[in-house]
């Protein structure tokens, strides 16, 4: 096991990571789980993912965590392939950019993303993949589909997707979604390499990634569906989340109504 520092890729706005790899790669598809001190959830899921068995490679794209959890000792006996972490700036973007970067230079065909905070049900892992495989280009799971199910919901967050995210981010992209803010997705080759996407950009740095990518691939015309998920929240304690009440709730609106007005599109797509 050695660990170094990710090559720079022509062309791509990148944040600095290091890639320790674990295992060799075995799989078409990858996983990549996004976690940042997740205080022993992380584990949890990781060794659920194990059992379920999806024929997938499974990266973690730590933003930066001081926790302990992400110890060869803690990953490799859990079925991971390869820790990325990230050590430029940025937040949740940034490291979907940096996983991205990686899988692309690995040459897999399709990446799923997963928050390995324990909240999605990894038995779904199977259908992205089944979904990527029949040439999906943006699948996005949604516990608010037939065959979903959403447990412990706050009702805010439930209000909030289903009336504002959700209708506006469909109206955008001319697609019916009805679970935008969810990050259980997966994502082809095809798309995230094409140049009217470009995700490659240092303006993807919080949260602008998820929905521009959902509004882009339905306006330029990729395969989209949505596929049935489960997203449970604690009975009881604090929520699961990077989100602060007032601060990160705003910027998640104001990241909304850029990415609606297309204000994330490449400079040439203008």
């Amino acid at each position: 096991m050695s660990t170094d520092a990710a090559p720079a890729t022509p062309g791509r706005q990148v944040p600095a990571y290091t890639v320790t790899d674990f295992a060799s790669k075995r799989h078409r598809h990858c996983v990549a789980v996004f976690v940042i001190n997740e205080n022993g959830r992380l584990l949890a899921q990781l060794a659920k993912m194990l059992a379920v068995g999806a024929p997938l490679d499974v990266v973690i794209a730590d933003g930066g965590s001081t926790d302990g959890s992400t110890t060869k000792e803690n990953l490799a006996p859990r079925g991971v392939r390869t820790l990325l972490v990230k050590t430029g700036p940025g937040k949740l973007s940034a490291q979907m950019r940096m996983a991205f970067d990686w899988a692309m230079r690995q040459g897999y065909e399709g990446v799923v993303t997963i928050d390995g905070n324990d909240k999605d049900g990894p038995e779904a892992l199977t259908s992205f993949v089944a979904a990527l495989d029949r040439g999906v280009d943006h699948v996005q799971g949604s516990r608010y589909v037939p065959g979903g199910v959403a447990i412990n919901t706050p009702k805010s967050r439930a209000l909030g997707i289903k009336l504002l995210h959700a209708p506006l981010i469909s109206l955008a992209a001319r697609f019916r979604y009805t679970d935008t803010t969810n990050g259980f997705r997966a994502y082809s080759r095809r798309f995230l390499l094409d140049s009217r996407v470009d995700p490659f950009r240092d303006v993807f740095a919080r949260y602008e990634l998820h929905y521009y990518l959902a509004i882009r691939a339905a306006r330029l015309g990729f395969r989209v569906e949505e596929v049935p998920v489960t997203r449970a929240y604690p009975d009881k304690g604090p929520i699961p989340t990077k989100i602060s009440p007032w601060k990160g709730n705003w910027l998640v609106l104001k990241t909304l109504f850029n990415a609606c007005l297309g204000r994330f599109d490449p400079p040439r797509a203008k």
